[in-house]
């Protein structure tokens, strides 16, 4: 019989492109594992890259720094053992490659035999699926070696487990969404009781421009039984040790962190987000236009819980629009929240611009051209203040207006990244309780009021869309879901609202596709997941 193996699970916090330095975090994480008398370390999919480097992988000196710094990360871990991810170029193709390194030297490759090419994956456009299974002997176990898609699908774990593999390793690059923790779980839990086989799962945790990984690596027993759980959004590196017996493996953990409740999880994901883009494009601070309503109420209060206070500042724009009761709760949220407050008029710069464009107006009415003035000049204020003082313009956007284009061009929508912008308009306001749940930030009436854009007297947005509690769930069903309209219509909303809201999706695309990128925490997020062509020629019938 073997001897107990430790075994380190590490969740690291890795840049995409920053090979160099992600090779340091994996010498960091084996020298933290060898202090815990680890044997084996095992880091995440493509860890020596991050996840995903997209095309990246197409540059001929990416790959070629890829292979030295793989040579000097075996040169410089002897002492313990690794599993590792990373890509490799061969004559055969590019392969998404996990490997186990043993004194130094790699014993073992593996090259991903599942490509996921669905929803933000895009596997198959730069890597060669791999035909071979990788069982290991190791120290008296045998491993199974499969990387991330490998796992939900029939195949590669079933012929590991064929061949002798005890126990699964499955390293990853699962991105978040609200929904993931559950369903990863469910698919790694049956496949483990399927094949009477542990599995140890291994997940990449950060932000990456709009995918957020959640990390949340756990390990099953031979019965499909959670036994150990890293915490979810957080680096770490944790143990389990394993044993083999005439009858498999005997796995035990060490650590069960406790599972979210959905609204911390989003909210959670969203502030790593939001932390890790601005951090990891060489920003500090960030600025917000604070208007006293929930969106930006809700965007600012993400930004100090990700980057603090003192890294966050708030502009309050007042027109002659603007309510009284709105520069009190700006004002008020941000003295709760301790941050740079500031107040610049847009009246002035608004006047000057009607005034040098009225003789090219004309004699033709005010209409929404005044209202977008107003926002572009909040707009220009704003990355004014980006531009002097180097802090990045968070957007402040939701799910529910990016949709329908609710929002103006080069005015609201102007900005280097959007917490919300996968977050529906009802979502926006759980999320806001929520938050006051752990502390009484967001003024009680920024979240009671109806919702208004103030760009002329006496508006609200139901003026100019359905209610959101018809709206959102409209949205979803034909944005997420990508219902016909007639089963819109069959689940029980009326037809004048289906047909408004789908017209004024469909023909927002070019609004969208100019909006700042950011955090997706749904399974079907405007970018990297919904790609619709600008110039259409199709337009849905409701009667279908």
């Amino acid at each position: 019989m073997s001897s107990e193996i430790k075994i380190g699970l590490a969740q690291i916090n890795v840049v995409v492109g920053g090979i160099e330095n992600n090779v340091d975090r994996i010498i960091e994480f084996a020298g933290r594992a060898r202090a815990l008398k680890c044997d084996l370390l095992v880091c995440s999919e493509l860890v020596l890259t991050g996840y995903p480097p997209e095309d990246l992988l197409l540059r001929p000196g990416f790959n070629r720094r890829v292979e030295q710094q793989l040579k000097r990360l075996c040169e410089a871990v002897t002492d313990i053992d690794l599993i590792v991810g990373y890509p490799k170029k061969t004559e055969a193709g590019l392969f998404n490659m996990g490997a186990m390194i043993v004194n130094g030297q790699i014993t073992h490759e593996y090259a991903k035999i599942d490509l996921p090419n669905y929803s933000v994956f895009d596997e198959k456009r730069y890597f060669t699926a791999g035909e071979q299974h990788c069982v290991i002997d190791y120290k008296g176990l045998t491993l199974g070696l499969t990387v991330c898609e490998d796992i939900w699908h029939d195949g590669p774990v079933e012929g590991a487990v064929e061949q002798g593999a005890q126990l699964i390793v499955n390293i990853n690059g699962s991105p978040y969404h609200s929904q993931k923790i559950e369903e990863r779980n469910l698919v790694v839990c049956a496949k483990a009781k399927k094949l009477q086989t542990p599995v140890i799962y291994v997940n990449q945790v950060g932000g990456q421009d709009e995918l957020v990984f959640d990390g949340a690596s756990f390990a099953t027993d031979a019965q499909g039984e959670v036994v150990h759980q890293m915490a979810s959004f957080d680096e770490g590196l944790s143990t389990v040790s394993v044993k083999a017996t005439d009858k498999g493996a005997l796995i035990q953990g060490t650590e069960m962190v406790p599972e979210m409740e959905r609204l911390e999880s989003i909210y959670n994901a969203l502030v790593l987000g939001v932390g890790d883009y601005v951090r990891k494009n060489g920003f500090k601070k960030v600025v917000i236009g604070l208007s006293g309503g929930i969106d930006s109420a809700l965007t600012t209060t993400i930004a100090v819980d990700a980057l603090g206070p003192e890294n966050v500042d708030v502009i309050m724009m007042p027109f002659r629009y603007t309510s009284d009761i709105s520069q009190h709760d700006a004002h008020a949220e941000a003295q709760a929240l301790g941050i740079n407050y500031h107040v610049v008029s847009i009246e002035p710069m608004y006047d000057a611009f009607v005034k040098q464009l009225s003789p090219i107006f004309g004699d033709r009415p005010e209409d929404t051209t005044e209202e977008n003035i107003q926002a572009r000049c909040r707009g220009l204020s704003l990355m004014a203040f980006s531009n002097k003082t180097g802090a990045m313009v968070l957007t402040t956007g939701n799910k529910s207006e990016m949709s329908v284009g609710y929002a103006t061009l080069y005015g609201d929508m102007v900005g280097g990244y959007n917490a919300i912008k996968d977050v529906p308009k009802i979502l926006v306001y759980e999320l806001s309780k929520y938050r006051n749940t752990i502390s009484q930030v967001i003024p009680e009436r920024v979240i009671t009021r109806e919702p208004s854009a103030e760009l002329r007297p006496d508006q609200i947005d139901s003026d100019s869309l359905p209610p959101y509690e018809i709206l959102d769930p409209i949205l979803e069903l034909y944005v997420e879901q990508d219902c016909p309209p007639a089963e819109i219509v069959a689940h029980g909303f009326a037809k004048e609202y289906v047909s408004q809201v789908i017209r004024m999706v469909d023909r927002n695309e070019y609004k969208r596709r100019q909006a700042a990128p950011g955090v997706r925490i749904t399974k079907r997020a405007f970018g990297r997941d919904r790609r619709y062509p600008i110039t259409s020629g199709f337009r849905p019938k409701v009667d279908w």
